[in-house]
């Protein structure tokens, strides 16, 4: 191995042992030369470590906010199939996506992330174009994931108020819209935040994540009601509440669910120019935290399904989310206030880890010079060295794709569109690494080695599959109030970016800027911490 690649194994091996205040200052001198080398200088402070940026992206996928928020598509799309296996199946294709992007990260950790390892990884020739679409998709994706999260989160505190009204308040959905810009403004204060303050609360969701997740399915498996369903009916009762005549097409609608909630796990990579040792953390944080969703997810419907003894009562609820009324039915009202209450902190801190994670990559983005207004979207905060006014950017797209509240397919639309945006950012980078980009990728710390073809390939394959199926409504028969307008979104940015690439980008638009004009050595230390 070369000097460099000696010193950074030692300096790993290191710090791993004697985690002392030097060998962490040695892992973070790598990390910024590494990240020189990339092209960029570095601008954050390195102070997120392993365990918390684990904590950060599992904390994105929020699994029993994700679970309750979405328990209407499974319900619909298969009744207890739809819950148990409509969540089960896309599993281990989710995972290839990850395992994917995890490999891409751990070579490059970059904010910029995706369209970076597309312009990389395309032909130089369509390096630019690779780059402007991964780009353009990953950032529709991230905002509209904002909005999603978010417009949940409103959802549960109208629900709330419901139950704790006893019926006697139930709010339109102009109060709904009300209550997301609220939460849109409190996430854009806590996004705002020092990367060491946003680090350490990020320890705190994870804690409160898996606890209230576990407290949920014990709840809803023991159900104090004694209202359960059979074994049997819990994994194969089927029904189908969508309208769709056929059976087939109306189960894979429950992918919905699963697909909505394992999104943003490419927030490990967005952050990596503020983790220690950012080629190990970023890619174990992807791993860990898309598997370790996947199985509380399906421990929470496992326990949904044995507590649901009526799908059409479930369906028929006057509460805007379902789940609300399941647990309402297992353990009463006060018991499911208590209960809910915690699941819409959770949403809450969901929605503002998302929020850094997509301001990370609008900051990116603009660094490149590809945003209007690029240079006051790359302004890093001097005071707590964070890109606020790429923070309050997003909270603005966000409040605007909450207009969509005001349909009743509100959440299939945001739904679809964040996973259709995140999820194309993700298949293109993975697409070229196994076509044009065979040769062009120098491994980090983590490596697919030779199963990176068959695992991209599902990875692509998977991705292509799904972003057919969300376009579609959800419900038949379809009218202006319940379509699905995901495509709506998508196609408006799509064209938007579309012409600016015709019209203009196409000529100064070259991919990723270098704003290093040499490659330090670790003697000298490029960090911002100087």
């Amino acid at each position: 191995m070369s000097a460099d690649e000696e010193k950074n194994y030692i300096s790993n091996d290191v710090a791993s042992v004697h985690p002392d205040a030097k060998s962490v200052e040695i892992i973070r001198r790598t990390d910024n030369v590494l990240l020189a080398k990339l092209g960029y200088k570095a601008e954050f402070k390195r102070e997120f470590s392993l365990i918390e940026t684990v904590a950060f992206a599992f904390s994105i996928m929020g699994v029993v906010a994700s679970v309750s928020s979405t328990l209407s598509f499974p319900l619909a799309a298969g009744g207890h199939v739809g819950m148990i296996w409509g969540w089960f199946i896309p599993c281990p294709f989710v995972l290839c996506v990850a395992a994917s992007l995890a490999e891409l990260t751990s070579a490059m950790p970059t904010s910029a992330g995706l369209y970076y390892f597309s312009a990389k990884l395309a032909p130089p020739k369509y390096a630019p174009l690779a780059s402007w679409i991964t780009g353009w998709a990953n950032v529709t994706g991230q905002v509209a994931l904002v909005c999603s999260i978010d417009y949940t989160c409103a959802q549960m505190i109208t629900t709330g108020i419901t139950v704790g009204s006893n019926g006697a308040v139930v709010l339109s959905s102009g109060a709904t819209y009300g209550i997301l810009v609220a939460i849109l403004i409190f996430h854009g204060v806590v996004c705002s935040a020092a990367t060491r303050i946003v680090a350490r609360l990020n320890l705190g969701y994870v804690v409160l994540n898996i606890g209230t997740t576990i407290a949920t399915a014990v709840i809803l498996f023991v159900s104090p009601s004694g209202q359960t369903v059979s074994a049997k009916d819990a994994f194969t009762l089927f029904e189908n509440n969508t309208g769709w005549t056929n059976n087939g097409w109306a189960f894979l609608l429950a992918f919905t669910s699963v697909m909505w909630t394992l999104t943003g796990y490419d927030s490990a990579a967005h952050v990596s120019e503020e983790v220690t040792g950012a080629a190990r953390a970023a890619p174990i944080a992807i791993i860990v935290a898309v598997a370790g969703t996947q199985f509380f997810g399906w421990l929470v419907y496992i326990a949904a399904s044995f507590a649901t003894t009526s799908v059409p009562d479930l369906l028929a609820t006057t509460l805007p989310l379902p789940m609300g009324q399941l647990i309402f039915n297992a353990i009463g009202k006060h018991g499911m206030l208590a209960i809910w209450s915690l699941i819409i902190v959770v949403q809450f801190a969901t929605g503002a880890a998302q929020g850094v994670d997509a301001s990370r990559v609008v900051f990116a983005f603009a660094r490149d010079n590809a945003l209007p207004g690029s240079r006051w979207w790359k302004q890093i905060n001097p005071y707590t060295q964070t890109p606020v006014n790429a923070v309050w950017l997003v909270m603005f797209g966000a409040a605007v794709c909450g207009l969509f509240g005001f349909s009743s397919a509100a959440l299939s639309s945001l739904a679809g569109a964040s996973v259709i945006g995140l999820y194309t950012s993700y298949a293109t980078p993975i697409f070229l690494r196994i076509t044009s980009g065979r040769d062009r990728l120098v491994p980090g710390e983590f490596s697919l080695g030779k199963w990176y073809l068959p695992v991209g390939a599902i990875a692509v394959a998977w991705v292509t599959f799904i972003n057919v199926l969300l376009v579609f409504p959800t419900v038949r028969p379809t009218t202006a109030k319940n379509m699905n307008y995901a495509v709506v979104i998508i196609m408006t940015v799509f064209i938007y970016a579309t012409l600016s690439w015709v019209i203009s980008a196409r000529k100064w638009f070259k991919g990723p800027v270098r704003n290093v004009s040499r490659e330090p050595s670790l003697e000298e230390d490029p960090s911002v911490e100087k």
